[in-house]
């Protein structure tokens, strides 16, 4: 009887063992999701020219100056800073960029939008922008939208290797142009 007993309670401890142990703790969803956009758009696509991943704010009834401060430096999306990816050397807003992964910030205003390559990697929010990072800085004319975008987002479009990069939120919409170098 004592084996029997004590055979039933190493075999529950063994049980309660493994159940902790194969136990997980999943991390809540991200009120801002990652997202990522691209051209050409097709995702089987594999000679892109441009890639960015970024995280989608979402207005929530907030301003988009609450969130994105006129005149100051802007992760340009949510928790990490947006990070761009040019597969070839390319035309930014007509500067010329080498291939590579930089970090897009902007500065955001009433008329235009200061759009800003950084060599910068790594970088959670805007906290520790550093402008002798910078690679190039374009401005990006700031035109109205008719119907509100609820969740910031990027989007392209264009043909083969031109596109036009169009970062929208609340009612401001700014595209810079993005092309390969010859």
């Amino acid at each position: 009887m004592k084996k029997a007993i004590l055979s039933i309670a190493i075999c529950a401890i063994a049980l309660i063992s493994t159940t902790n142990a194969n136990a997980q703790e999943w991390a809540p969803m991200d009120k801002s999701p990652m997202d990522a956009a691209s051209h050409p758009v097709n995702w089987r696509n594999a000679d892109k020219l441009v890639k960015v991943i970024y995280s989608r704010p979402q207005l929530k009834g907030r301003s988009l100056d609450k969130l994105a401060p006129s005149g100051k430096v802007w992760r340009t999306g949510a928790n990490e800073a947006a990070e761009i990816t040019f597969y070839s050397d390319v035309l930014f807003g007509g500067k010329e960029v080498e291939a590579g992964t930089y970090t897009l910030f902007t500065i955001p205003s009433n008329d235009e939008w200061t759009v800003i390559l950084s060599n910068q990697k790594n970088v959670w929010g805007s906290y520790f922008y550093d402008e002798s990072q910078d690679v190039e800085r374009v401005l990006a004319k700031v035109k109205s939208l008719s119907t509100p975008v609820e969740a910031f987002s990027i989007v392209f479009d264009g043909e083969d290797d031109s596109a036009m990069m169009h970062l929208g939120w609340a009612n401001t919409l700014i595209s810079v142009p993005v092309e390969k170098a010859n």
